[in-house]
């Protein structure tokens, strides 16, 4: 069973930085890929970013490709999302998933395991 804990959210002026963390526990193969996905208030789940832990495919989402930066520590299973130069449009509960088969980031992954995830909010 796959566990994910996600931290890192919190209250942001426009303009701040933020970093979240998701460690998993329980993966049985070091192939394993994770992503980051946000739910604002009325509006659908959406995909963010997601990391594979063995290659260096990475996916980004247009509107956060040249302020959010995903990375891993694979001897964690943690992977990171650090938000940059953050707006209001980007609040929202963000969650990790992850896929322990470890399906590339555009085959698409299998998401089996969420966590609860961490409330963002970016406001004067």
């Amino acid at each position: 069973q796959v566990r994910l804990v996600e931290s890192g959210g919190g209250f942001v002026q426009p303009g701040g930085s933020l970093t979240l963390s998701c460690a998993a526990s329980g993966f049985t193969q070091d192939y394993w890929t994770i992503g980051w996905f946000r739910q604002a208030p009325g509006k659908e789940r959406e995909v963010v970013s997601c990391i594979t832990s063995y290659d260096d495919e990475i996916l980004k989402i247009d509107s956060v490709a040249d302020r959010f930066t995903i990375s891993r520590d694979n001897a964690k299973s943690t992977v990171y999302l650090q938000l940059n130069s953050l707006k209001p449009e980007d609040t929202a509960v963000y969650f990790c998933a992850a896929d322990p088969q470890g399906y590339g980031c555009y085959d698409p992954p299998v998401y089996d395991y969420w966590g609860q995830g961490t409330q963002v909010t970016v406001s004067t």
